[in-house]
C-alpha cells in the first residue's frame, strides 16, 4: 500500500464536469498549478522548459469499472485502453504549456482538470524521451467520431 500527499493544488476556469476539456490537447485554457511553499524550491529551473506533465488525483471520480465507453466512442473498451478519469487509482495525467512561473505558482495553458484538483507531482515534458514515433492507437483509429 502507498500513501501519498499532495505537493499542491491545480486552479482552473472549470468547477463542474460539463464542458470541460477531456484531454490537455484540446483545451486553450489558462491554470494555475500553485505548489505548496515548502516544495517551492523544488520548481527551480522549471522556467526553461516549455511543457511539462501534471500527475495529479481525479477527486471527484468515485468507483470504477473494467469495461467503459469512453468519451470519444460508443463502443465499451476494457478500462485501461482508455483514459477514462474512474479508475482503481484515479491517477491523471496531462501535458501542459508552462506559460510562467512565479515562485510557487506556475502558469499554464491547457489546463484540462476541475478547479482544485490535488497535484502528485510535476515532471518536464523532454522531447528526447517522451516523443515516439511510429506508433498505433488501437480502438482510437477507427473510433465512431464524436
Amino acid at each position: 500500500e502507498y500513501t501519498m500527499q499532495p505537493i499542491g493544488t491545480i486552479h482552473s476556469p472549470f468547477t463542474q464536469l460539463e464542458g470541460m476539456p477531456i484531454q490537455a490537447s484540446r483545451s486553450q485554457a489558462i491554470g494555475q498549478v500553485s505548489v505548496f511553499p515548502h516544495y517551492a524550491e523544488g520548481m527551480e529551473g522549471l522556467e526553461g522548459f516549455s511543457h511539462d506533465f501534471l500527475l495529479y488525483v481525479f477527486h471527484c471520480s468515485t468507483g470504477y469499472e473494467l469495461k467503459v465507453k469512453p468519451f470519444l466512442d460508443d463502443a465499451p473498451h476494457g478500462l485501461f485502453a482508455t483514459r477514462f478519469p474512474c479508475r482503481p487509482n484515479p491517477i491523471g495525467l496531462s501535458v501542459v504549456r508552462i506559460l510562467s512561473l512565479h515562485d510557487h505558482i506556475l502558469e499554464i495553458a491547457g489546463v484540462d482538470v476541475l478547479d482544485g484538483t490535488p497535484l502528485l507531482d510535476i515532471k518536464p515534458y523532454v522531447e528526447d524521451f517522451d516523443v515516439r514515433t511510429g506508433t498505433r492507437t488501437g480502438w482510437y483509429e477507427t473510433r465512431s467520431k464524436k
